[in-house]
């Protein structure tokens, strides 16, 4: 039996049995060639990226993908969403498993790996395991530039403080304490990441 646990923009996801479904739908204001191709396009990359960052760090296993479907399988992993339960964890956990987060993320960096879409509603933490799952790289690309990294981390930042506003500095602290710990090349990377923040914050003022 499928049950749609998620909806979005670009696609449906659905919980059936031990699996989940990424499912992108056709757009009917596209053009219906243009519509297949891009759904094609962006399942296939999709699905690169989840197999390599799979070995890396802990994301859901991808089981089977279909181009022509636009539909990517995986299976199921049962654990805490992070944006509806981060900030109910103890202090010492919640910043305990924002240092995990740095670290995948610097392990995903160090293999040039960008995710493109870094919010705690992407992750879920396993009580029984003691894991940090990641998931949802529809954003996802393979790039070895600081700037692609430092974004990855400025969009994670803005998530924190959008989403878990009371605690977010506390939060991205322990993120970049452990993301400095795993990262090859931490320097580089952070003073890219000051960068990026140095744009927004001129855009904001005018």
């Amino acid at each position: 039996m499928e049950k749609v646990i998620a909806s979005g923009a670009e696609a449906v996801i659905i919980h059936k049995d031990s699996t989940v479904i990424k499912r992108r739908v056709p757009k009917g204001y596209r053009n219906p060639i243009l519509d297949e191709k891009i759904r094609k396009g962006r399942t296939r990359r999709e699905a690169k990226v989840l197999e390599k960052a799979w070995k890396i760090i802990p994301i859901p296993k991808v089981i089977s993908s279909d181009e022509k479907k636009g539909e990517i399988i995986m299976e199921y992993v049962s654990g805490k969403k992070l944006s509806d339960n981060l900030d109910d964890f103890p202090e010492k956990k919640a910043l305990g498993i924002c240092r995990m987060l740095g670290k995948n993320i610097a392990a995903l960096h160090n293999s040039d790996l960008i995710h493109g879409d870094l919010t705690t509603s992407n992750m879920i933490y396993s009580e029984k395991e003691g894991k940090l799952y990641l998931f949802d790289f529809g954003l996802g690309i393979h790039s070895g530039r600081a700037e692609d990294k430092a974004v990855d981390l400025h969009l994670l930042k803005e998530a924190l403080e959008s989403r878990h506003f009371k605690n977010w500095k506390e939060y991205f602290e322990k993120v970049m304490e452990g993301y400095r710990s795993e990262s090859k090349d931490p320097a580089r990377i952070l003073e890219q990441l000051k960068k990026v923040e140095s744009r927004g914050r001129y855009k904001g003022k005018h």
